[in-house]
């Protein structure tokens, strides 16, 4: 017995048997769920040749324009229309980028749970949305800043307070400028950060320079220093992470090398006044 392997077509047959006709305006009696090849096609704005072709695993790897107006005419999710085009052309989807709504109370409580652990949570454009009392501690108190002031960039090369706290800002602006062009590339975000790359530029004869040198960094992991007004110099390891489903958004968190800091932000993060009391470090 030969089991087949056109897993496109499966996949599309899967899904056009799960969409009621009469949600899309479609009658008549059917043997089978769902809709018709031809119905899928004429949304999809294909041949239904074409299209029937491609459920039996016939005329070839179809474009990316077919697969998205082919996903559109299914109704497909994100991941199923990455899945589709996996499945299709062994890669997934360029990548759309989706300014970021901010972050769900689930993702916000599991932050806090972090007592001694700094952490943001950054778009694409690395603007800081959403941040732990940690983070106050350690870094900046970024609910008191406007929402447009609460982004990486801007705090780096126009706070003086946050420039002074880095331990080798030179480096350190470098690797920013760098990781903040690979990011927002990655989300699809080139178009969006336009504005403010033209803002910066203008008000940052430095940060201008290291934009034109068109290096690239990647944020992964690794660490930095800063001097903070209350716990003195901070070693601090942080690590970068993607957040599953947003691909807008990412995670950083900075442990404490030393565990006798660690011990000194976990008391201030339980003491509420500790927190009001060590504002404004670094970012």
């Amino acid at each position: 017995m030969t089991v087949s392997t056109n897993h496109l077509g499966k996949f599309l047959r899967d899904r056009r048997s799960r969409l009621d006709p009469l949600t899309f305006g479609f009658s008549g009696r059917r043997r089978t769920p769902g809709l018709r090849r031809e119905e899928v096609a004429q949304r999809a704005n294909i041949s239904a040749t074409w299209y029937t072709w491609l459920e039996q695993g016939r005329g070839g790897a179809p474009s990316a324009d077919v697969l998205d107006r082919i996903a559109k005419g299914l109704m497909l999710t994100e991941p199923e229309r990455e899945h589709l085009f996996m499945l299709a052309l062994g890669r997934p989807p360029e990548v759309r980028y989706r300014g970021s709504e901010g972050v769900s109370p689930r993702l916000q409580r599991f932050i806090e749970t972090l007592e001694t652990s700094p952490a943001l949570i950054r778009t694409a454009t690395w603007d800081i949305v959403a941040w732990n009392r940690a983070a106050t501690i350690v870094m900046t108190d970024y609910g008191a800043l406007e929402p447009k002031q609460r982004n990486v960039l801007r705090l780096l090369f126009g706070q003086s307070g946050i420039r002074h706290a880095q331990h080798n800002w030179e480096v350190m602006a470098r690797f920013v400028v760098g990781a903040f062009r690979a990011d927002a590339a990655r989300a699809g975000a080139t178009f969006e950060i336009a504005d403010l790359v033209q803002e910066m530029c203008a008000k940052s004869a430095e940060f201008k320079a290291l934009w034109e040198e068109n290096d690239i960094a990647t944020s992964g992991d690794g660490t930095k220093r800063i001097t903070h007004p209350i716990f003195g110099e901070i070693d601090l390891e942080y690590s970068s992470f993607l957040i599953d489903g947003r691909p807008d958004l990412s995670l950083i968190v900075y442990n404490p090398v030393d565990p006798a800091i660690a011990s000194l932000i976990c008391g201030a993060v339980r003491d509420r006044e500790g927190c009001s009391a060590a504002m404004g470090a670094a970012s």
